[in-house]
């Protein structure tokens, strides 16, 4: 059996579920389970939303391989404090984890038994071929390759439904007959842990996107956050009065979050920030003729 952990916000979830249909394309007639359970207990950001942002995806839950009582039973065991993968081990049912961010799996899924532990953000398709029957992964695989292998066949399952809120057709429309470049900026939680860019730092980007794309396009600036006002506040600081247009894009919270990655994906150009959020969006959009993404280490 291979399972895979599911949890975090929509992009980490989206990574997970392709590095699971990788798995299972790239081995014909086998199956990789997503690890439901974190979801059946808890709610982050807005849940799980794989499915409603992704109509056509074919996610394989792990909650319906089990008869009901059984998963409940697991269900009520994860409520003590117990991991799945801990679970399964403790129930004869020997499997070997692979951690991507060395012992950060003892925050979500604690496990005694036998760990490998694998670099991230690397394309390393050898781990789908490790010499265990039965294998629990902890991560998110964020790499393009997991997606482009392929693609041909994973971006219609990532196809988003149709745009149907007003605002949100009004920006589609602008983004569409402009030379927009989305430029999204990073903040909320990441400000708490230290993980968000510093002023200077986004304006460096923002100024060396422009010194280093033709001047004749005047590029539309469409910014996107989760921290809109701030970006607002400082307009001049990050520079985003050095373009022709900027619009700030609003109005999509509360479950309309992942319209931003759809509008950011149909952008002529995109500034990337250093969230899985901003990539997916990168790797989702197949018209793009500029990309700067220099703060992380995900190629595009």
């Amino acid at each position: 059996m291979k399972i895979q952990f599911l949890n975090g916000g929509l992009a980490n979830q989206t990574f997970q579920y392709i590095f699971t249909r990788y798995y299972e394309l790239s081995h014909p007639g086998e199956q990789m389970f997503l690890d439901d359970s974190y979801f059946a207990l808890n709610t982050v950001h807005n849940g799980y939303e794989l499915e409603k942002v992704f109509p056509n995806a074919r996610p394989r839950m792990l909650s319906n391989f089990f008869d009901d009582d059984i998963w409940e039973y697991m269900l009520d065991e994860k409520r003590k404090g117990k991991s799945i993968p801990q679970i399964l081990n403790d129930n004869d049912i020997p499997i070997t984890m692979l951690s991507e961010f060395g012992d950060s799996y003892k925050n979500f899924n604690p496990f005694d038994g036998d760990v490998k532990y694998v670099e991230a953000h690397v394309f390393q398709p050898q781990i789908c071929d490790v010499p265990y029957e039965n294998v629990y992964y902890h991560g998110y695989w964020i790499n393009r390759d997991y997606l482009y292998t392929y693609k041909d066949i994973l971006l219609p399952e990532l196809s988003f439904p149709e745009v149907t809120e007003h605002h949100n057709i009004e920006y589609m429309n602008a983004i569409r007959n402009s030379n927009s470049v989305s430029v999204h900026i990073r903040r909320g939680d990441f400000v708490k842990i230290g993980w968000s860019l510093p002023i200077e730092q986004i304006r460096e980007i923002i100024l060396h996107f422009l010194d280093n794309t033709p001047k004749e396009l005047n590029f539309h600036a469409f910014v996107f956050s989760d921290d809109i006002p701030w970006c607002q506040e400082n307009f001049t600081n990050l520079g985003l009065n050095k373009f022709v247009n900027c619009t700030f894009v609003e109005g999509n919270t509360n479950g309309l979050n992942y319209r931003d990655i759809q509008l950011m994906s149909n952008c002529k150009a995109m500034i990337q920030s250093n969230s899985s959020f901003g990539y997916l969006a990168a790797l989702l959009n197949q018209t793009k003729q500029y990309i700067l993404n220099p703060f992380s280490q995900r190629p595009i």
